[in-house]
């Protein structure tokens, strides 16, 4: 069995980029074809011929980002806006160096984080036996009408990814803050990909959350079109397959590599396959 979003996640950015700093920290970087747009903000910005950086103080990084952002957006450069801050970290370190818009993260190649969880059933054997594969809504701004995962969504700033995990229970699948926190924790997954929108370079924490034979998911936000049971062997031929977004389909096949779903030489080239993408811890 191959899985192609291993190599997809894996891909990096196929087109040049040139880094981006906030002092003097690397937190993403930006395509070369779209350094000049941002010669038009020399106030804020420093564009040399090896980098891009922000030029302002500590307190003025949001506004300044803020501002150039709006641009960006009505130039047609920063598509899907969501209304919703996300943090701007140095990959590996903690601190918070500004927020920036949800959707110019992927221009800006700014480290994201994810949370998404597997929905799944236990059957007699105490094997997992079903899994709760979601369609996403076909008005999805990213993904439209492709399959996913139970629930999945994007950690904004103020939230830790379980604080994500429970809020997205709710929205996505209709189960309280209560259900989703008996989630047990997967892998960190690790992508950086170039995308329509720019670079996604994000870490994904994976959940599993075991449901009740009568327990059925019920979106309520309406960004998921319609949730399907599918049987174990099912779900991974979807997974593995071009309909689930790359995302879902490594949570998916984290959550059968740790409950071993695959037969055992599938398991290990798989597991060889995709070392790269777990985060170390």
């Amino acid at each position: 069995m191959r899985w192609p979003a291993i190599d997809e996640a894996q891909s990096g950015p196929r087109r040049p980029r040139r880094p981006f700093f906030i002092g003097d920290a690397v937190v993403g970087s930006v395509a070369i074809e779209h350094v000049d747009a941002l010669r038009e903000f020399p106030h804020v910005l420093q564009v040399h011929h090896d980098a891009v950086r922000l030029a302002v103080g500590p307190d003025e990084r949001s506004a300044a980002l803020a501002e150039v952002n709006a641009r960006l957006r009505s130039d047609g450069l920063v598509r899907a806006w969501r209304d919703e801050p996300y943090a701007v970290v140095e990959p590996g370190r903690a601190d918070v160096l500004a927020t920036i818009e949800r959707a110019a993260s992927r221009f800006w190649g700014t480290l994201t984080f994810g949370a998404h969880a597997n929905g799944w059933v236990r059957g007699a054997d105490g094997c997992a036996q079903t899994l709760w594969i979601a369609r996403r809504s076909p008005q999805k701004a990213t993904d439209p009408g492709m399959h996913d995962n139970l629930v999945g969504g994007g950690v904004p700033f103020g939230q830790s990814p379980h604080e994500c995990l429970l809020r997205e229970g709710w929205e996505e699948a209709g189960f309280s803050r209560e259900r989703m926190a008996t989630a047990q924790p997967g892998r960190v997954i690790r992508l950086i990909r170039e995308i329509p929108e720019g670079l996604q370079h994000e870490w994904l924490s994976v959940y599993d959350l075991e449901l009740q034979p009568h327990e059925e998911p019920r979106n309520q936000d309406g960004e998921v079109e319609s949730f399907t049971p599918m049987p174990v062997a099912d779900a991974l031929r979807v997974a593995a397959g071009g309909t689930m977004t790359v995302d879902a389909s490594l949570v998916t096949l984290d959550f059968a590599l740790r409950h071993a779903l695959l037969p055992d030489l599938v398991h290990e080239a798989l597991s060889l396959q995709a070392r790269g993408l777990w985060a170390p811890g």
